[in-house]
């Protein structure tokens, strides 16, 4: 998110109005629901976590512990657990 200067881009009777409620504060102005983008929509990290979950869940149905994939994969012991419950409901 960047900053952007009120006076640059608000009309003055706009700017004014705005002062009334918060002058000299910064503010948050929310997305449009109709803009609001789906987390990961923007980058790949999405894919590159489903194929990480795909290759945990892989490495415990060939029989690695789940410390060990703990360990490997940098993510706590719950993590790991949640991951591979979830590609079991998938039927991976």
């Amino acid at each position: 998110m960047s900053y952007k200067k009120a006076k640059h881009i608000l009309p003055p009777e706009l700017l004014e109005l705005v002062q009334e409620y918060v002058d000299g504060e910064c503010i948050y102005i929310p997305r449009k629901s109709s803009n609001i983008k789906e987390w990961g929509s923007r980058t790949s990290i999405r894919t590159e976590l489903a194929l990480r979950n795909m290759k945990i869940y892989k490495d415990y149905q060939a029989g690695y512990n789940l410390e060990y994939l703990s360990q490997k994969y940098f993510l706590s012991l719950k993590s790991i657990q949640r991951i591979i419950r979830q590609a079991k409901r998938k039927g991976i």
